[in-house]
Formats: structure tokens, sequence, C-alpha cells
């Protein structure tokens, strides 16, 4: 197995050369906030670029908290953690730099060798809690802790991607693009929405954990549904773990964060535990054991094409390499990829060499940036108040004509009622559907002035002048695995429920055989009035949901007449494999004639 080739993976075309005067030397991977190089200092330590998803970059909301969660990173000073060594929130893209550990993740340690030993599950949880005590002064709650985001270095675990947790969590993107957080690994509170504290942590400390001692999910694998519904409301079955762990992890994995042992807590537990191993090989040779052969790290790119007396001059025009060594100094903008027609220093040009600019000081590249976000701003607000102007003009069309037709159908209904007795003296019947005799509270949901007094019947069969009686569900998830049975409320481990939610071409939306969809514009507090009357008309079966986010409102009418009132809770499609959407749910049955 050549386990540096499957670390270091070549660049690819879309991939940059450099950011920001570094180097690219490989590639490290990708995740739901970005993509990972290898690079190196000057003084040629190495060290791991992460750039933003541009998605995330285009969003001010996430680059302010960005830029104040790297503030917050640069304080995170503890043996176990990957140190932010450099940042710019600023740049376009958003990226940072933090240490490079030469290890192996804890999950690809236990895919490749197994669970660990006692004595080395000790040692992690030693190291994390020791993290977790550096990040949470810092005043972080790094609310993704996993086996992916724990390196195992030769000397002890490195626990990384502590810097911009939270910063993704607090932007809109929360709930339109991007959400926190891995479904095996959350603490009860963050599967439903509750508050985050570090006690949060020491949950997902203790999943981490047991991950390493079992070699699989404490909570199982499975949809993401089911695994978050078995983490709020079941007890973790500690059986399978050592018998000497299960009293720490009982104290980690407790429902009430309240109850959670504290960072320093787990690492003196650990410690009093691993001073009855004397015996036992323990510290490094524990990790050399479990970390598999040392990685051999890339050595710093050079600049390419070096310039020497006897290089022959370069042809005036497009150059297609670097024609002299030159380093770039760290925090000037990105330099161009190879191919560029930009001539560089040392190339020669019709009126001799080319003698390059000296680097944009720290003002002037705040006086670009300001620049360029001021741009990109007015371009997005623009944008926003078209699609936004276009979007009212039609709802208010919509409305103004459903309002029309109401007040026709009112006026038709007083006329009749004010007309005199037919010949025979007898009164003429009450319009059908109507209360009978006009007797005030008569009637299904009388006092529900969403619909009372209505004459005709409704565009989907219900009776005029009723509203049924609403069943509410609270917030259902649904994803790519399972399905939403509207008729009892419930989330299907399969697909063949009423409403399925599917992401394809990078386009995730609503589906259904059986009902029709409209999204609502304007105020919220949509009812069944609105919801009936905005999809009489409707025949979409999909649904897209690029333009939804946290309180969007849904309106669906089925096939048997039922209404339907969606409100967006969580909507996550960043990584469309792991893509979802949690919606408060409210059904009113179908009332025929």
């Amino acid at each position: 197995m050549n386990h540096t080739a499957e670390v270091f993976q070549p660049l690819q075309d879309d991939d940059p050369r450099t950011v920001a005067g570094y180097r690219l030397a490989a590639r490290l991977g990708a995740g739901g906030m970005g993509r990972v190089y290898l690079s190196h200092t000057r003084g040629g330590r190495p060290v791991a670029i992460k750039v933003v998803r541009s998605e995330l970059a285009d969003d001010q909301t996430f680059r302010r908290r960005f830029s104040r969660e790297i503030k917050a990173a640069r304080k995170v000073k503890g043996a176990y953690t990957a140190e932010l060594i450099d940042a710019d929130p600023d740049a376009t893209p958003p990226w940072l730099a933090t240490l490079y550990v030469p290890g192996p993740s804890l999950s690809d340690a236990v895919a490749r060798s197994g669970p660990l030993p006692v004595p080395a599950v000790l040692w992690l949880m030693a190291g994390v809690a020791e993290a977790l005590q550096a990040i949470h002064d810092a005043g972080i709650v790094h609310r993704d802790l996993k086996p992916a985001n724990v390196l195992l270095a030769d000397d002890g675990p490195r626990v990384i991607d502590f810097g911009i947790s939270l910063a993704a969590d607090s932007t809109a993107h929360t709930a339109t693009g991007t959400t926190i957080g891995t479904a095996q690994y959350m603490a009860p509170e963050q599967a439903s929405a509750g508050a985050i504290t570090a006690a949060t942590d020491v949950f997902s400390l203790g999943q981490t954990a047991a991950f390493a001692a079992l070699g699989r999910p404490l909570y199982g694998d499975g949809p993401a549904a089911t695994v978050l519904y078995r983490i709020v409301h079941s007890e973790p079955d500690l059986s399978g773990l050592p018998e000497r762990l299960r009293d720490l992890f009982a104290r980690c994995l407790a429902a009430d964060p309240g109850e959670r042992a504290t960072p320093a807590e787990i690492v003196e537990w650990c410690r009093r535990e691993l001073g009855r191993d004397a015996g036992e090989v323990t510290g490094p040779a524990v990790w050399r054991e479990i970390a598999g052969p040392p990685v051999t790290v890339p050595p710093p790119v050079a600049a390419t094409g070096a310039a020497t007396a006897a290089t022959p001059p370069a042809v005036p025009g497009p150059i297609a390499a670097h024609t002299a060594p030159w380093t770039a100094p760290q925090g000037t903008a990105p330099m161009p990829w190879r191919g560029a027609p930009a001539p560089w220093p040392g190339a020669v040009g019709p009126g001799g060499p080319f003698v390059p600019r000296p680097p944009a000081g720290p003002e002037e590249r705040k006086r670009r940036r300001r620049r360029t976000a001021l741009i990109s701003a007015a371009a997005v607000v623009a944008c926003g108040l078209v699609i936004l102007a276009g979007s009212m003009l039609l709802d208010a069309a919509g409305r103004g004509l459903d309002r029309a037709r109401d007040a026709a159908a009112s006026a038709a209904a007083s006329e009749s009622a004010a007309a005199p007795e037919s010949a025979s003296g007898t009164p003429r019947p009450a319009a059908e559907g109507s209360p009978a005799g006009g007797e005030a509270g008569s009637g299904p949901e009388a006092g529900d002035d969403s619909s009372a007094g209505r004459p005709g019947a409704g565009a989907d069969g219900s009776a005029a002048g009723t509203t049924p009686r609403a069943h509410a569900y609270g917030a259902l998830l649904v994803n790519s695995d399972n399905s939403l049975s509207l008729t009892d409320g419930t989330m299907r481990e399969d697909r063949k429920g009423d409403i399925r939610f599917d992401c394809a071409n990078a386009s995730c939306a609503l589906e259904s055989d059986t009902s029709v969809f409209t999204i609502l514009f304007g105020d919220p507090g949509a009812d069944y009035e609105e919801c009936r009357r905005m999809t009489a008309d409707q025949d979409a079966h999909r649904l897209p949901l690029a333009a939804a986010s946290a309180g969007t409102e849904i309106c669906v009418r089925r096939d048997n007449g039922d209404i339907v009132l969606f409100v967006v809770q969580v909507k996550s499609t960043a990584l469309p494999e792991a893509a979802f959407v949690t919606m408060d749910t409210t059904v009113w049955p179908g009332v025929k004639n």
C-alpha cells in the first residue's frame, strides 16, 4: 500500500497553483467547507491550506463571522491542536493555514487496523480533552468533533477544523447550504436544534472515542434522520465497550449537558487509568503501531524555469511558465496560474527586461479588497432587488385576483339572502354548505374567520365555509433515503411515502406523485385558506429548493383533497450525498361535498 500516494493527491486542472503566495504541492482533501492543500512556509515547514467554498465566500455574514473566529482561533495554542498560523478572511476566496500534521485521521487508522486497544483509547481521550480545553478557553465550540477531525501524530492526537465551525454554523448557509455537524457524532441538543455549549463537544468526544474502541459508530449507521432519532430518544448501548471505560463514557454521553464530565475531569480520569498500565506499551509506541508507516511529505514547490546566464531570451508575447525564481510574500493576492498570459519577472519584451512591481502593501491590499467587496455587494443587492420585485408583483397580482373573486362571491351571496320569499311563501333554501337557518356558531370550526361565511365549494373539493381541523406533526426530516407520509405525519425508511427529497444534477427539490407544490413569498403566517387558494391551479409535482431558506413556507395539495403547509427549519444541500431538509408540518384533511 502506498500510503503517501493516498494522502497526497496531485493537483487537478481546477485547483489553483498558489494561494496568497503559498505554492501548493498537493491536494489533501475536500469537504463541506472547502478544499485543503499541502504547502510550505518560507522556512520549509509543511502547512495545510484550507480554501473556503465559493458559495460561503459570497456570504458577507459568513465573512464577518469567519474573521471573528480566526481571531479567536489564533489564541488556541494547545499541544493537541493544529495551530493556526496564517489566514485572510477578506481574500477571494477566504483561506486559512494551519500546521500540517503528518499522520492519518482516526477514521482512516481504524478502517485500516481495526479498533484501538484500551491504552490507546485512553491516550486519545486525554489528548482530545486537553485540546477541547484550549479551544473552549478561546471562546470556541467545535461543533463537528468526529474521527475525521482527529489526526494521529507520532506523539499523540491533534484536533483540527476548530476555527471555522462556529463561523459556518452562524450564517444563512446553516439553512440554505451548509449544516455543521455529522449525524453519527452529534449531541442530542445539537440534533434537536437546542442550545450549543462546550458540553456538546464532550458528547461528541464520547462518540469519537467509542468509535475508536468499537471500530464503528456508537449509534450505528443508516439514514441521518434515523441516527439522529436514536441519539435524541435512546440511551447509548455501552455493553460492547471494555468494562473499565464504561463509567467514563456514561459521563460523557449523559443526555443532560449539565451532567456530562468536563474536559479537565476527562484528562484526570484518563491519566489515573493510564497510571495502572505501567507495564503496558503506551505513549508514542501506541501511535506508531496504529498510525502505520511514516508519511513522506512532498518537498516545497520551487519556481519553474529558473533563468541563468545561459538561458536564451524569452520570446516576446505570452509566457507559459516562470522564467525566473520568485517567491511571493505571504499575504499578497494569489499568483497567476501556469499558462497565464501575463509577463513574469525575468521575461523579455519589446521594451527590454520586465521589472515586476513591488508587492502591494497592507493598505493597498485593504483598498483593493474594499473595492471588490463593494462592487460584489452592489451586484448582489441589485440582483436581489430585481428578483424580489418580480416575486412581489406576481404575488400581489395573484392575491388581488383572489380577493376580487372572494368579494364578488360575497356580494352574490348577500343579494341572494336579501331576496324576498318565493310566491308560495316558503323561505328560499340556504346555500349548499352554509349553516342551516344561518345560526351563528353552527357548523365545523365555528369562529374560525379564515374561511367561515365563504360560499361555494373550494377548488380542492372542500365544503364552503369549513376549515378542517389541523394536524400538526412538528419538524419532519426528509433526505435521499427516506420519505414523508402525510397521512400520519411520519418519516418512512423507504421512498414510498407522499413526499420525497432528491438532489439531481446539483439541484435539490421536493417531489411527489400524489401532490402539487407552490412556494410562498411575502409575509409569513399562511393558513388553510391561503394554501388552498395558492395550490388551486398548481400542477407542479417537483419543487426546486434553491430559493428556500429557514422560515420559507411551502403549500401542498394532495390528490385526496388534503392541504399541507411546510415551514422550512433547516436546509442542508451543500453536499448532495448528505443533503436533507427539515420542515414543520401541518396537515388539513380534505373535506368533500
